[in-house]
């Protein structure tokens, strides 16, 4: 099995050689295929407790890879959110000197975990404007909480 030192070079790289043969449409297939087809936890979780699962699901997997984050269930508004301090997986594309992360290797997240919310009435969005520093903030609430 590849370690997850490996893993992350070389999904950043898969993501690289997907855009040069297709571009954006290529990359966001191969996403659409992996939040189709990987996921089932966040599902499972989510349809068990709504929007809370989101917290249940995460905190676990970002527990899992040791990322830095402050998570938060707001049970009068119904909203998760996680602030993700430093990314372990950018973060490390980060220090590589050997290789150029993808140019859009966050939007990764937001594609697939999206792919799954949306699809069962939730809003998921994604701030990743300071994906260079490998942090970002991503918030999921009912779609009817939309103002």
């Amino acid at each position: 099995m590849i370690s997850c030192t490996e893993f992350i070079p070389a999904y950043s790289e898969l993501f690289t050689y997907l855009d040069g043969l297709g571009g954006d449409e290529a990359v966001e297939d191969y996403w659409e295929y992996i939040s189709g087809n990987a996921l089932d936890g966040l599902a499972k979780a989510v349809e068990a407790e709504g929007v809370k699962g989101c917290y249940t699901y995460f905190s676990k997997n970002l527990n899992e890879e040791a990322a830095d984050f402050t998570m938060t269930y707001d049970e009068d508004t119904d909203t998760y959110e996680c602030v993700m301090h430093h990314c372990p997986s950018m973060g490390r594309l980060l220090e590589y000197k050997q290789l150029v992360p993808y140019r859009n290797y966050c939007g990764h997240c937001s594609w697939i975990y999206a792919g799954v919310l949306e699809k069962m009435g939730y809003h998921y969005e994604m701030d990743i404007s300071h994906a260079d520093e490998a942090r970002c903030i991503e918030r999921v609430t009912r779609k009817e909480k939309q103002a």
